[in-house]
């Protein structure tokens, strides 16, 4: 079997590695995309085949766009605890950063740890202008790490027919604007 390499960028925090996805990682996130209460605000609960088409969907993102979402592993244990990264598929209101971490992850500051960088990135490799984040209204949590994050409410707008929040920041040093640019 032919395998196409899709180059991403290993990027390090002091507790966890942001990297490529492996077919070794399809176990891990069938059990998180199972879960209700993590997909409760990303879509719903995916079976096995929609988590298939939704890591493929993910890996294609990065070899269309050349960036992506990255697997987000524990240093200490090597443990797959989510993805996190930049998303920006045809038609979406912009560059997102965006998080999904399994339950046993919630809580520990991983989400904001590993978006920080992923953001940094956005901003050095990228020369992004701005970063958006579609947040469900109810999601107390995401919230939290955009607010810590830096990114304020930007506009109202839908997903997956929920409303939503468009959450926005600048790049440092540009200044703030009222909306996200193409929106």
């Amino acid at each position: 079997m032919r395998r196409v390499n899709v180059d991403v960028e290993r990027l390090e925090t002091p507790r966890l590695v942001l990297r490529d996805w492996r077919a070794s990682d399809l176990e891990d996130l069938v059990a998180m995309s199972a879960d209700p209460e993590v997909m409760r605000y990303v879509g719903g609960v995916l079976d096995r085949p929609q988590t298939w088409r939704q890591l493929a969907l993910v890996v294609g993102h990065w070899a269309l766009r050349g960036y992506g979402l990255w697997a987000v592993e524990r240093k200490r244990d090597a443990a797959l605890v989510g993805r996190v990264g930049l998303w920006n598929p045809a038609g979406w209101p912009g560059l997102e950063v965006g998080w999904t971490l399994t339950r046993h992850a919630w809580g520990q500051g991983y989400a904001t740890e590993a978006a920080g960088a992923a953001m940094q990135w956005a901003w050095t490799e990228l020369n992004a202008s701005e970063l958006v984040s579609v947040i469900h209204r109810e999601n107390a949590a995401s919230i939290r790490v955009a607010e810590r994050l830096g990114l304020r409410p930007r506009r109202e707008g839908t997903f997956k027919g929920e409303r939503c929040t468009i959450w926005g920041i600048d790049r440092p040093g540009l200044g703030e604007r009222t909306a996200p640019s193409g929106a």
